[in-house]
């Protein structure tokens, strides 16, 4: 009885959500990000999702990750991961695809084979595929330039777009080098990294980057309760919004 009552709970949270975006006017995109760590971490498409509010074309995202995946995990159905049923099943418009960090460096030709395989099932599905140039480690930024090179290659081999978050890490460093993007890990974003991160794909899918970005954004839980997911300063966001505006105009 009480999971009932939790379905009937969820579908009223829903039905409010999907008629407010409706009688907003807004046109919708359906997006699916496929990747690991570098996706999921500080929550950044569910953060796209709501920095896409202050556009004309609202972002409903969804993710398929697991830590550390590669695209053959993915592909293969490893990690618990069902990224393939996912495709095929959720109408999405847009699909993100995420290799792992260090793929195109030590496994290229897997890099290659598996992102054609998963970009050729995207387009079956009726989405459109892009991928998404992750960023070097800390200790190793030389190494940018072969990720994407190695990114480029694949793109053109599918026919399909990029999003060049790595490049614009190395944009962000150049204009204020102290710019503090990754965790103490030095691999992974931090939430100002998640936070550019997902204004480049909110440039990238609904034209705009946001003059009025907030320097927080909020979410309510299950009781109702607000969940900080970003809060940082107005130098840093607005940073973010400069480095995305400047891929948007200037980056194809």
């Amino acid at each position: 009885m009480k999971s009932i009552k939790n379905l009937l709970i969820i579908l009223f949270i829903f039905g409010i959500y999907s008629e407010g975006i409706a009688q907003s006017g807004k046109d919708t995109l359906r997006i699916l990000f496929v990747g690991n760590s570098y996706t999921s971490i500080s929550n950044m498409p569910h953060l796209a999702s709501l920095i896409s509010d202050s556009t004309k074309v609202k972002l409903i995202t969804s993710k398929s990750t697991a830590g550390g995946a590669t695209l053959s995990n993915h592909w293969n159905g490893e990690k618990e991961l069902k990224t393939k049923d996912i495709i095929c099943n959720g109408l999405y418009d847009k699909v993100v695809i995420q290799g792992h960090s260090l793929e195109t460096i030590e496994n290229k030709n897997d890099f290659l084979k598996y992102s054609k395989l998963l970009c050729d099932l995207v387009k079956e599905s009726g989405a459109s595929p892009y991928l998404y140039v992750t960023w070097s480690r800390q200790k190793y930024q030389h190494i940018q330039d072969y990720i994407t090179s190695t990114y480029v290659e694949a793109a053109k081999e599918n026919k399909c777009d990029l999003i060049m978050v790595g490049e614009a890490w190395k944009l962000a460093r150049t204009i204020r080098p102290d710019i503090g993007l990754y965790m103490p890990d030095g691999s992974h974003q931090n939430d100002l990294g998640a936070f550019l991160n997902a204004c480049l794909f909110v440039g990238k899918f609904t034209g705009e980057v946001p003059s009025n970005l907030r320097t927080d954004y909020r979410i309510k839980d299950a009781n109702g309760e607000q969940v900080i997911l970003f809060w940082e300063n107005a130098i840093d966001v607005e940073l973010c919004q400069k480095v995305a505006s400047e891929f948007l105009i200037n980056v194809k």
